[in-house]
């Protein structure tokens, strides 16, 4: 046990060292009384960490648009208004519900990792990981290419329509607002670092934008026009790709044309499992989603409404099975165009019956490993939109850390994704580097139906909190009886310690539970007794997101991370 119950208290509680990641946050609000209203709208709805950004997609619906050219627009944004969580430096995931042919289509817009990385040339560099920041850190950015497979397959507008908005922010600036101002502040020194990257993103080169302050990146507008002119193909084969290229060059990076070149995005089928009656669909590898399956197949033989949210047998029971999901998650999940992965073997209730068998009830276990299936801080943002017609878009972009790997180039104006950090280089490790793979992914979105319906789009962004933070606004919802908004801002918890998918073994003390300020005192002394290591920590870091489809009446609900500056809006 890390320290006795008082001394525990008495040292964590009042602290005030938390991730840098979370600095800028607000602190929750009072344990399970909501700071925020739900939002209910009839017409259409967008959730999103920025309000101005919300409100871009929002007005796409108002004039005719759907849902996945207001997602497009809202993700647009973002990557201005939010540079250090998202951009077109970055990745993209999404679910999208067709109301027209009443099916869910999942896309993978991960890129992959340049031609020229292998593990040979990090060995003959002295290195026994890939760089968490950096050049070499570098993957393809698959956003871009993202936008536009939605776009061409579900979308009725320009990209021009779509980013006029952000282009003139972009332009003529933008007031920061508090939590994002905080996030940027944390990254200061991170950004002086690299000239480009400073003019970019510090006012005068030298400080970030304070909250209220206002933030313009005429070169990200710049950029956004040659997209609206030129397509997807200005940035993978144009003069967009020349910058980045160049920019490659440039820092030391591996990055070439033809890796942009070549880059293509992934229609795939989502996957699910049934949990209360409800069908659960998640995206299948490289991206870690079927860990929430996994998770709620364990959790769902337990009567997890009789313990109700204040239960420490409940608190036990979900920190166990994210155990056993992460360690399948370290030994499986990887490319799947370079790994067989049993996915149907994972997520199915078999396996899971037999996975349960190892939880015990009154102790943390230490020592798990990955499972036979044979037998049966990251910086992210998540957007939903539903429209009129019920078309729903779960979308989530990131940069992976803050920032991505802290490189800008100046006359871009967004800065690029630090995912090759992911790969691990043990070459018997199935995420192992290998030329022109994906690497495993954090970012998941999510959508829930009943009866073939959609009635939930939600996420929850930040690495591995991801789908710990699925799994417990699945549970607010379903067991606890928690409306939309709660479910999002209900006090939680985050396990870390497990194994990871770049090789690092899990905390052989069977890794520590962060828990929000909120929870009651009694849960965790109970979590402490059974063996369980736990910190207090101000705030969890994770941002959610969601909008629920009330079949009855067919209105919207709304909810948004009240940790965050985001909101949900709508008509």
């Amino acid at each position: 046990m890390r320290a006795t119950y008082l001394s525990f208290l008495a040292i964590s509680l009042w602290s005030t060292s938390v991730d840098e990641s979370i600095a800028g946050e607000r602190n929750p609000p009072t344990a399970f009384k909501t700071g925020r209203s739900v939002t209910i709208a009839p017409n259409g709805m967008v959730a999103t960490s920025h309000p101005l950004a919300a409100q871009i997609g929002l007005d796409v619906l108002k004039r005719g648009g759907n849902a996945v050219d207001a997602a497009i627009a809202t993700s647009a944004a973002m990557g201005l208004l939010e540079p250090m969580s998202c951009g077109i430096g970055g990745d993209l995931f999404a679910i999208v519900w067709d109301a027209k042919t009443g099916k869910l289509y999942g896309l993978n817009a991960n890129g992959r990792v340049p031609m020229k990385a292998s593990r040979q040339y990090f060995a003959d560099k002295g290195l026994d990981e890939i760089p968490t920041t950096g050049p070499l850190s570098w993957s393809v950015p698959g956003c871009v290419d993202g936008w536009d497979e939605l776009r061409r397959k579900f979308g009725t507008k320009s990209f021009n329509d779509l980013l006029a908005p952000v282009i003139e922010y972009a332009e003529k600036g933008v007031p920061v607002p508090e939590v994002i101002a905080g996030y940027w502040r944390g990254a200061e020194r991170t950004l002086a670092r690299h000239d480009e990257t400073a003019k970019v993103y510090l006012l005068d080169g030298q400080n970030a934008p304070k909250v209220g302050e206002v933030f313009k990146n005429p070169a990200l507008g710049a950029t956004y026009r040659e997209i609206a002119k030129n397509g997807r193909d200005a940035f993978y084969k144009g003069t967009l790709a020349d910058k980045m290229a160049a920019f490659s060059t440039r820092v030391g990076a591996l990055l070439t044309k033809d890796d942009l070149a070549k880059h293509t995005s992934t229609w795939m089928d989502p996957v699910k499992t049934t949990y209360r009656g409800h069908d659960v669909w998640e995206l299948p590898p490289p991206g870690q989603g079927i860990a929430v399956l996994q998770m709620l197949n364990v959790l769902e033989s337990y009567d997890l409404k009789k313990m109700g949210p204040l239960s420490p047998d409940y608190w036990h029971l979900l920190v166990e099975s994210k155990k056993l999901a992460y360690e399948d998650r370290a030994k499986f999940y990887a490319d799947p165009e370079f790994a067989k992965i049993p996915v149907s073997e994972l997520v199915s209730k078999k396996y899971a019956d037999a996975r349960r068998k190892l939880i015990d009830p009154l102790k943390a276990s230490t020592n798990l490993e990955a499972g036979d299936p044979k037998l049966g801080q990251a910086d992210t943002i998540y957007l939903c939109v539903v429209d009129k017609d019920h078309n729903c878009v779960s979308l989530i972009q990131s940069n992976y850390f803050g920032f991505g790997s802290g490189l800008a180039a100046a006359d871009l104006g967004f800065a690029m994704q630090n995912r090759g950090t992911l790969f691990s280089l043990d070459e018997k490790h199935a995420n192992r580097l290998e030329p022109g793979k994906r690497p495993f992914h954090t970012i998941i979105p999510a959508l829930v139906t009943k009866d073939g319906k959609p009635v939930f789009t939600f996420g929850v962004m930040g690495g591995d909190m991801q789908p710990q933070g699925h799994v417990q606004v699945l549970v607010n919802l379903l067991d606890f009886g928690m409306d939309v908004q709660q479910a999002g801002e209900a006090p939680r918890m985050e396990h870390v310690g497990s194994s990871t998918p770049t090789g690092r073994k899990a905390d052989a003390n069977g890794g520590t539970i962060k828990a929000e300020i909120g929870l009651p005192e009694d849960i965790l002394k109970e979590l402490l007794r059974r063996g369980h290591q736990v910190d207090w920590v101000k705030r969890n870091g994770g941002g959610y997101q969601g909008i629920w489809i009330d079949r009855k009446t067919g209105m919207l609900h709304g909810g948004t991370e009240a940790r965050k500056d985001g909101a949900a809006v709508g008509y």
